[in-house]
């Protein structure tokens, strides 16, 4: 196990209610998206996780550690004034590695995601699907190579994209997951894109958000491409569906 949720609650000053009651845990590994309504604390619950907003009540215990953590937001958050690398090195230098190894890192990482010989361009002379690689390749870069597991989050990153490009990022993404060993928490308000990636969706009920169910979908491997026709993936998203219209 790497880490538990335990009856977790926020409560904004405005007086919104995002979160109420909400228990889970992952699995180093894991692969599980989180899906609700607008507003039912998604977001809430992964800046939670990563320490960006303290609970009003429960807590996020570690197991046996925290682990590595890199975040990838809905919008790119790139520097304007900075080229892709540059942005994807930016978790090293706040750690202050050495400028030739940081180059290198970054380098690589933005060679894994597609953008190899796009290190020097600025944010405004990539595509949104671009933007979106790079900020991929700065998470990737928040790992070392220790031996701490490594955690992912995700919050609705591909959500303004169109299908194509939303496609090809949903396979690159499970391609690192395999590849790195990941542990990935992935917010998405898409019922077909939960069942594409993930080995476990949880459902959340309407704002507060509490945990209305926890899908464990059959092991798919690798994804041919016409799997998004099989019944396989048909029944999965009717599963996901079906408890998705429950808990409203």
């Amino acid at each position: 196990m790497l880490l538990i949720a335990d009856h977790l609650a926020k409560r904004f000053p405005n007086g919104v209610e995002a979160l109420a009651d909400l228990s889970f845990a992952l699995n180093d590994g894991d692969f599980v998206s989180l899906l609700g309504p607008s507003g039912c604390g998604k977001s809430t619950a992964l800046r939670l996780i990563a320490g960006l907003l303290a609970p009003d009540g429960g807590a996020v215990t570690f197991l046996p550690a925290t682990p590595q953590m890199g975040f990838v937001f809905q919008e790119p958050t790139l520097m304007p004034w900075a080229d892709a690398l540059t942005n994807a090195r930016l978790p090293l230098d706040l750690q202050h590695v050495k400028r030739g190894d940081a180059n290198a890192r970054a380098q690589a990482a933005l060679a894994r995601v597609g953008l190899k010989g796009f290190e020097q361009a600025l944010p405004r002379e990539l595509s949104g699907g671009m933007k979106m690689r790079v900020s991929i390749a700065r998470a990737l870069c928040s790992f070392s190579g220790a031996a701490r597991p490594k955690l992912l989050l995700l919050d609705e990153p591909f959500a303004a994209l169109d299908e194509i490009t939303r496609t090809a990022l949903n396979d690159d993404l499970l391609r690192l997951w395999r590849e790195d060993g990941l542990t990935i928490l992935f917010v998405t308000h898409s019922v077909a894109e939960s069942c594409y990636l993930s080995e476990r969706v949880l459902v959340l009920t309407p704002r507060p958000g509490r945990l209305a169910d926890d899908i464990a979908l059959p092991q798919q491997g690798e994804r041919a491409p016409g799997f998004r026709l099989s019944p396989l993936f048909l029944d999965c998203q009717r599963r996901v569906s079906d408890a998705l219209g429950g808990a409203a």
